[in-house]
């Protein structure tokens, strides 16, 4: 019996071992953009912020799962630099936040103004106001955050941390380390505007003082308080005199 060469060429296709025709691979094969918008936000989810710019910028949808306000429940910053970029986004599902610079140039910061140098001084004023901004603009967009974390931030104030109180109701964790100009009014407005938060640490933050750290648990005896450190560590100073700032007088935070 003879057979038509189509018909041995099929049934050879089809029997026995070896690669599957290459027809097959289109059937397997998905681009990314295929995904469902559920797959894609989990997929952006493993990824750093700067990865996620990255991928956004190859097409408009992933572009739209980039701003995706479901995609940015937390925040973690490890410079601040990093609070200058565009590759994250602030919106009202934020819920934790936090920044914490370890860099030698901390300590710079934590240095009293009148006992900093002119070097010094421009060292800081290139960064002093970043975080109070930033911190400004969660303010405007982010009023559900329920945790702050801030280590190393030696320029935020008093009244940046009271206006965070104020338009972050939620608030359940404010967690504070070397953070040199955090001084008793910020307990004073714990216990006036922290009516949600749970937890308090003011750690090596030398203006806090026993004092205030005892009338705050008076206040709010519920609140988990913790400063380690920050009563027993020297206060800053008045200036005295015409001192010229030098490195015997410049009062650094322990290591």
């Amino acid at each position: 019996m003879s057979t038509s060469p189509e018909l041995g060429r099929s049934s050879r296709s089809g029997s026995g071992p070896g690669p599957q025709p290459h027809s097959v691979w289109p059937q397997r094969t998905m681009h990314i953009t295929q995904l469902n918008r559920e797959c894609l936000l989990h997929l952006f989810s493993f990824l750093d912020k700067d990865s996620r710019k990255n991928l956004a910028r190859t097409c408009a949808q992933l572009q739209a799962v980039f701003e995706d306000p479901a995609l940015w429940p937390l925040l973690h910053f490890r410079s601040l630099t990093e609070l200058k970029k565009d590759n994250f986004l602030l919106s009202p599902v934020l819920r934790s936040l936090s920044i914490c610079w370890h860099s030698s140039r901390v300590q710079v910061c934590s240095i009293e103004d009148w006992l900093k140098s002119a070097f010094q001084r421009s060292i800081c004023s290139r960064h002093e106001s970043l975080v109070n901004d930033f911190l400004l603009q969660v303010c405007d967009r982010c009023p559900n955050l329920t945790s702050v974390t801030l280590s190393g931030c030696g320029h935020v104030t008093d009244d940046c941390l009271a206006r965070v109180l104020l338009c972050c109701p939620r608030l359940r964790a404010l967690r504070l380390e070397n953070c040199a100009r955090v001084t008793n009014r910020t307990l004073a407005a714990v216990a006036a505007h922290g009516r949600a938060l749970q937890t308090l640490h003011v750690d090596f933050c030398r203006n806090v003082s026993a004092a205030g750290l005892r009338r705050l648990r008076a206040a709010c005896p519920r609140l988990a308080l913790r400063a380690e450190h920050s009563a027993a560590m020297i206060p800053d100073q008045p200036p005295r005199g015409h001192l010229a700032p030098g490195p015997a007088l410049r009062k650094l935070l322990p290591r």
